[in-house]
């Protein structure tokens, strides 16, 4: 197999994540120097803004690495064989009856020691 894996170049990502940094400073400054506008407008250009910073990310090493994670997530999430409704039922119930049990155990073993002090004390 011959595979030819071109390597990305990623150029300026410092003045990308600068650019990055004033996004988002210029939202914080922007939702506060416009708080009499109504706040739908504000939540809408705070939604671009946001868009805006995270497509100059991705342009980024970092943030195509960052993708790449997110869609092996993806995959692997895809793979997980998820418990059915009466497996999960049947393990809480489970739980929850070992819970009980143990409450009990150490209700009466706090109740026995402090039976024991009280006899010890006085």
């Amino acid at each position: 197999m011959n595979v030819k894996s071109e390597a990305k170049e990623y150029r300026l990502d410092s003045i990308k994540w600068l650019l990055v940094v004033l996004l988002v400073v210029a939202g914080v400054a922007g939702n506060s120097y416009f708080s009499a506008e109504p706040l739908l407008y504000r939540v809408l250009a705070l939604l671009a803004l946001t868009a805006a910073a995270c497509v100059v990310a991705y342009k980024t090493a970092k943030g195509a690495s960052f993708w790449e994670l997110i869609q092996g997530s993806i995959v692997e999430l895809r793979k997980v064989v998820w418990p059915t409704r009466q497996e999960t039922n049947q393990t809480t119930l489970i739980v929850v009856a070992v819970v009980i049990v143990m409450s009990i155990i150490l209700w009466l073993l706090d109740t026995f020691f402090g039976w024991i002090a009280a006899m010890i004390i006085g």
